[in-house]
């Protein structure tokens, strides 16, 4: 039979402390995920870009809370468990306007989709009658390749009469398009022939639009961090030639190999909306991870969603554009 000394506790009870006096590891391991969440730009890229590592994987942090929230209760701490509201609310102004409804479409909006296609996809006439049966304005595509090109023109020409393609980049449009060029989006430090980027006007019901797509040089994640001086540079690239378009009106498609989080970015989030609403992680089909491709305008952007998976490693992407 067990006997407490004078002070009325056990030496096991002293040793596991109170519920105030537990968890502090957690606590702070709490306070730290909301200050990455709310903070995250304060990481530095300056070593292998840890910063737009974590951006790119930002929103996963919730993960973290809800990790930390269950220890603090099985360890039964109550500063634990009261320190996890901070990542919790840090997540929440990140991130919960994501899942709010977005607004109501309109007449004047057009459905728009991208979609990587994947150089490798062994149904490509399949994966366009899949994309059109979203019934969408405008359809982008990224790695067309021969001969599968002649399987997207066939399969969507009735439903997209007009197109464009440059290099391994295009677009179908079911409103006439005009003065396409491509847009030199290739870093200095590649060298063999790269074509990835193009503009066009698409002349829509509701005013003209300049249309770009875009598929941005892949990264690298490894020991060294994040390999991303390519992406970052065509992203750089790209956002000069939007800034200096003459129409007001732009919209932007494409697998730019980024998130909207991903400071890499910025020469094109700064200067673009971007989706008002959902998640739609597009990469890798499989188990998606992140949404690298994306939807951007200078007008309003509705709820992104994706659409069902094809023969391709990014799963497709949708919004409508509120041309006002």
């Amino acid at each position: 039979m067990s006997r407490r000394p004078p002070g009325g506790r056990a030496r096991g009870d002293r040793r596991r402390g109170s519920v105030w006096s537990r968890g502090r590891l957690l606590a702070a391991l709490a306070v730290l995920t909301a200050a990455l969440l709310l903070f995250h730009r304060a990481v530095p890229n300056s070593v292998g870009r840890l910063g737009s590592l974590l951006e790119s994987f930002l929103p996963w942090l919730g993960l973290a809370a809800v990790v930390l929230l269950a220890l603090a209760l099985l360890r039964r701490s109550a500063t634990a468990s009261i320190a996890v509201l901070l990542p919790v609310l840090a997540w929440g102004t990140q991130f919960g306007g994501l899942l709010r409804p977005g607004a109501e479409s309109g007449a004047r909006d057009l459905l728009v989709v991208q979609h990587n296609a994947s150089d490798e996809n062994a149904d490509p006439a399949g994966t366009a009658r899949a994309l059109a049966a979203a019934d969408p304005d405008l359809i982008a595509l990224e790695e067309l390749v021969a001969p599968a090109l002649r399987d997207y023109e066939e399969t969507l020409a009735p439903d997209f009469p007009y197109h464009v393609v440059r290099g391994t980049v295009g677009i179908w449009s079911k409103h006439p398009l005009t003065g396409a060029r491509e847009v030199a989006i290739k870093p200095a430090g590649i060298t063999e022939s790269w074509h990835r980027g193009l503009r066009t006007v698409v002349h829509t019901p509701h005013g003209d639009l300049a249309a770009y797509v875009a598929h941005l040089p892949s990264v690298r994640v490894g020991a060294r961090g994040l390999a991303s001086s390519w992406r970052d540079e065509s992203a750089g690239l790209l956002g000069a030639a939007i800034a200096a378009d003459a129409l007001d009106r732009v919209l932007l498609l494409g697998d730019l190999n980024g998130t909207v989080d991903d400071r890499g970015l910025a020469p094109l989030t700064s200067r673009l909306d971007i989706p008002d609403s959902g998640f739609a992680f597009s990469f890798p089909a499989g188990f998606p991870l992140a949404r690298i491709d994306q939807i951007m305008a200078t007008a309003a952007v509705g709820p992104i969603r994706t659409l069902p998976a094809t023969g391709s490693d990014h799963l497709p992407v949708a919004a409508r554009v509120a041309l006002g």
